[in-house]
């Protein structure tokens, strides 16, 4: 007969064993899911970001690239719509623009409605890379994800995590 394993120790519970001896006081019940979803979230980014540089794309780059393609055909969006989304300065989109502008990726051209402002459009050569880059992202996440939960367990935590942002983000308002 098979005997439970003892869950495995992160850090995460080496931080709470540290505050238990300086401040037994505490609930850190908080902290250990918190914690742990930093600590996923930072890990994940960092598989995620290996994958899109292995295509050439930076984090900031498929931000752009992926905004884009999600808004649908035709794949165009003003600079401003870009830089609410992504919660960005223009400063900052205009140096992203550039830079994916020069690889080709994306092209800027006068707004037909509006002399005044631009419109961003993905080209055919932007479109095929995202593609790519999405693919090979959510692979390294999917991966990850089912190494450890499997699709039941996975789409619990999803279920529990929807709850959790929600929460979060209203008690923000």
């Amino acid at each position: 007969m098979n005997t439970p394993q003892p869950p495995r120790k992160d850090p995460v519970d080496a931080i709470i064993e540290q505050w238990a001896k300086v401040r037994p006081d505490l609930d850190t019940a908080a902290m250990e899911v918190f914690g742990r979803i930093h600590r996923i979230s930072r890990a994940m980014a960092d598989r995620s970001e290996k994958a899109y540089g292995a295509l050439g794309l930076g984090r900031g780059e498929f931000d752009v690239l992926a905004t884009l393609r999600r808004s649908g055909a035709p794949y165009t969006l003003s600079p401003r719509q870009l830089s609410a989304t992504l919660m960005l300065t223009t400063g900052g989109m205009t140096g992203r623009l550039d830079k994916l502008e020069r690889a080709g990726l994306l092209r800027r051209s006068p707004d037909p409605h509006d002399r005044r402002a631009l419109r961003v459009t993905l080209t055919e050569e932007g479109l095929a890379l995202v593609d790519r880059a999405v693919g090979a992202g959510l692979a390294a996440q999917t991966e990850t994800l089912s190494a450890a939960l499997g699709p039941e367990r996975a789409a619990q935590l999803a279920d529990l995590l929807r709850e959790l942002l929600f929460t979060a983000e209203t008690a923000e308002r």
